[in-house]
């Protein structure tokens, strides 16, 4: 089967309306009216509205092309293959119409070679409103509900759920022809279904590939075996490029003895084998061929039961480690904006930050080979949702066929891919279904437990049977059986955020897996310049609201805030005070997880990316900035980590009029091993003043086997560690008011060193922020070639350097300095106009 690469030049236009405009494909209506100067940018202050309103129309595409005389003589058939159309079109070529299509999901195809002719062949795709059909059919039925961030009838269409909106997402769901089309020339036969599956001896030491192939022959159709006068060579190469079998039958066994294996980011290499089939007939003939690159491991998901209920962690050959990422969203509202730079880009950026896994959400799209490429080439195990999504859906029969070819379209597409951990049936469904949310009734629960908890798990055990499958996040393993349970399964927590619980509340929970859960924060005072007018900022104005779409996200973040830090006197302040909050929240979830290592095996955040410019739980804002969290994940995801449990104010009471009474002040550190050798260091820590000096300090030595968490013991900080010197300094306010001069005037600093270099390290307060009696720092700042260095002549908390773009990307940043000076690497950016600040300026 070749593709012919055919100069299809497209047109669309407003369908009822004269005018055309030149297309791209593959695009979108959006985007094609954008550079056709028809409207404004959809991102800039309200202009969501107006670009909605757009979507009420329908809209056509043209192209005319030629199919030169060897297509039509040579081939014994011509398919006309749409990877992607958004989402209800009709479809002819040349006055007959091919058929309607009504998922943006799918891969569409029809047989054409009777229609071609030789010139002047004419495409003609018709898209109709995605407004008005989810409109009429929520008129029709308007017991299927979903999430209320969305518009109404979204559930009806399969289509990116979060295009109709979300609670960080606009309401902007654009069509057109979002994958490439392709024509086909089909001789003979071509391969319909190519699955390579792995079988690996006990130690690992083997690996046998077979290959399960289903062909279609272009006179008959059909999804067949491999039929007579037809048979399969099979070539592989190692990673190295080199041919371990060239173009042998495929009824020989691919054995590899000693394979490369492919590991997650942090626990080994990615070496890729790349693996040939082609169908050849009995003349010899290349029919058609399949290529892919694939890594050789084992995969697999742990659910067993033990002393604390049912563990969830993955395992990769043979190794549970505790998965450490984020929750994926599509890059971009307005698709062809997206593309595989941008897409490498971001994920390099999670491997920078010691990730080893992301979760595809499942309200967005599957995504392109391209995020599965960069997966298998950084080491981030992907957990793959479904696309189902925070709804309840009809199980009709034409539902069921169009959503079952459409997973088959998508598993069979991806499931070749080393990082692809594992299936998942949707988000959220389980426990809101289960809770009759949305008007989930009975009916609904049944077709809930059909869809999920039947007509996939059997589909995949023909189609992908070596993956593991979960029905739903968060689930216990189906049948409504407390999917959110802290002691088996995944988990989604988020009484820290939308339930307002201090920081403190997730040392309550030994989650088996966390898979969402998340706070809020603004993006950079630059991204914010992108979408707005000077009058347009402040957090509470109409325009930056139009830009929250969380409807109390403001107030939460005022609330944590007032709890935390002073007052800012601006909104670049603010937004600085809010990225700190929301660092500072995952921070101390994470790192408690870490030190729960094996009760606890995954940390996944909400959430990675945003798909505009918008206050939302993105650790990397729409136009690539890392906020302080991105920074933040560096550090709490780092390999070999350490952390301090502490008690002090924070876990004890916030309220400076409470009843006097002798309060906890403490620290447990410990030390959290996340690769696949036993790690040598020495714990040090330092009682210190907010001037920097210190008061006193140890010191220790230690060994922490791979794949562990290892705690040290309690210190509890008190008067008689000071030795007869006064923490308080003459003058000082808490001198004057009598206050308990360790909580408000000293901290702990802490450091990991290995082989003479500190590799993890962190500082912490026995008392707000807001009310810790900082020094001005005296912070500076200069750049020297690659590097930038800051100073402080005192405690700095929170250390940000800006350039004048606020687009640098360092080795570190939101740090704390301990009266010392930090050199960090420029990984991308211009050091031109640096600033700082710290903690101490939030006021």
């Amino acid at each position: 089967m070749n593709r012919i690469d055919k100069n299809m030049e497209w047109k669309m236009k407003i369908t009822g309306t004269d005018t055309w405009y030149p297309a791209a494909v593959p695009g979108s209506v959006y985007n094609d009216l954008l550079n056709a100067g028809q409207m404004e940018d959809p991102y800039w202050r309200d202009n969501e509205m107006p670009a909605l309103s757009l979507m009420d129309n329908d809209f056509e595409y043209r192209s005319a092309f030629d199919a030169e005389g060897d297509i039509l003589k040579d081939a014994d058939e011509v398919i006309l293959r749409f990877n992607g159309l958004d989402t209800l079109a009709d479809i002819t070529l040349n006055g007959t119409k091919l058929g309607s299509v009504n998922n943006m999901h799918r891969t569409w195809e029809y047989p054409v070679k009777t229609l071609l002719k030789e010139s002047g062949n004419e495409l003609v795709i018709v898209f109709h409103s995605p407004v008005k059909f989810i409109a009429d059919e929520y008129a029709k039925d308007p017991a299927i509900l979903g999430t209320e961030d969305a518009m109404r009838g979204f559930p009806k269409i399969r289509k990116g759920h979060y295009m109709f909106g979300w609670d960080w997402g606009p309401r902007l769901p654009d069509a057109g022809i979002w994958r490439p089309v392709e024509l086909l020339a089909v001789n003979g036969a071509r391969l319909e279904s190519v699955y390579v599956r792995q079988e690996f001896n006990d130690d690992l030491t083997s690996v046998r590939l077979s290959v399960d192939v289903k062909t279609d022959r272009a006179t008959a159709g059909g999804n067949d075996p491999v039929s007579d006068g037809l048979h399969l060579l099979v070539s592989l190469e190692d990673p190295d490029g080199s041919k371990l079998y060239d173009r042998v039958s495929k009824d020989i066994e691919l054995v590899i003895d000693s394979p490369a294996l492919w590991w997650p980011n942090g626990l080994g290499e990615q070496p890729l084998y790349t693996i040939t089939v082609e169908l050849v007939d009995e003349d010899g003939r290349v029919c058609d061929s399949w290529s892919r690159r694939i890594g050789l491991r084992k995969m697999e998901t742990s659910t067993v039961k033990d002393e604390y209920g049912a563990e969830f962690a993955h395992v990769i050959n043979n190794v549970k480690f505790f998965a450490m990422g984020a929750d994926y969203i599509p890059e971009d509202n307005i698709l062809p904006r997206t593309g595989r730079d941008r897409t490498f880009d971001l994920l390099r950026q999670c491997k920078a930050a010691n990730f080893n896994c992301i979760r595809v959400w499942g309200g967005g799209l599957y995504p392109s080979d391209d995020f599965y490429d960069a997966c298998d080439e950084l080491g981030l195990v992907v957990w793959q949702d479904f696309m189902f999504a925070c709804a309840n859906y009809r199980l009709t029969r034409d539902f069921e066929e169009n959503i079952l070819a459409e997973l088959k379209d998508n598993i069979r597409r991806l499931r070749h891919h080393a990082s692809l951990g594992l299936w998942c049936g949707n988000n959220e469904m389980e426990m809101f279904v289960g809770n009759g949310e949305w008007g989930a009734k009975n009916e609904i629960k049944s077709d809930y437990v059909k869809m999920y908890e039947y007509l996939f798990p059997r589909l995949l055990e023909t189609e992908d049977p070596d993956r593991f499958y979960w029905p739903a996040s968060p689930s216990c393993g189906g049948g409504f059986d407390d999917p959110n349970s802290p002691d088996r399964g995944d988990v989604h927590y988020w009484d820290v955020w939308h339930g307002n619980k201090p920081f403190t509340e997730y040392r309550k929970f030994f989650f088996r897996y966390l898979s969402e859960f998340g706070f809020q924060s603004f993006p950079s005072i630059r991204t914010v310049e992108e979408f707005t007018l000077p009058e347009d900022r402040n957090v509470f104005s109409y325009v930056m609201e139009k830009h929250q779409r969380n409807a109390s996200a403001n107030g939460k973040i005022m609330n944590y805030l007032e709890q935390t830090f002073l007052y800012p006197n601006d909104l670049d302040t603010l937004i600085y005070a809010s990225q700190l909050l929301q660092a500072e929240a995952i921070r101390y979830g994470v790192e408690h997880f870490r030190r729960n290592r094996g009760r606890c095996m995954g940390t996944v955040y909400w959430q990675l990316n945003d798909c505009w410019p918008v206050a939302s739980w993105s650790s990397i804002d729409y136009y690539g900035r890392w906020k302080a969290l991105h920074y933040f994940a560096k550090r709490f995801f780092a390999p070999f980590m350490i952390s301090c449990e502490e008690e002090g104010l924070l876990t004890q009471t916030m309220n400076v009029n409470a009843e006097p009474f002798p309060v906890k002040k403490s620290i447990r550190l410990s030390v959290a091993n996340e690769s696949m050798c036993t790690r040598n260091g020495t714990v040090k820590w330092q009682l210190r003043r907010a001037d920097g000096s210190v008061i006193s300090e140890e010191s220790k030595d230690i060994k922490v086997d791979a794949l562990t968490s290892e705690w040290l013991d309690r210190v509890e900080i008190n008067e008689g560690m000071l030795q007869g010197r006064s923490t308080v300094p003459k003058g000082s306010k808490s001198e004057r008011d009598s206050r308990d001069g360790i909580l408000y005037e000293t901290y702990v600093s802490y450091q990991l060193v290995e082989n003479g270099d500190i590799v993890s390290e962190g500082t912490v307060l026995f008392c707000p922020p807001k009310h810790f009696e900082f020094t001005d720092p005296g912070l500076a700042v200069r750049a020297e070639g690659d590097e930038i260095i800051v100073s402080s002549s005192a405690f700095a908390k929170s250390v940000e350097i800006r350039n004048e773009n606020d687009d640098l990307i360092l080795s570190d940043n939101f740090f704390d300095l301990n009266a010392c000076e930090k050199r960090v690497k420029i990984l991308k950016g211009d050091p031109k106009g640096l600033k700082v600040r710290s903690v101490y300026d939030i006021r």
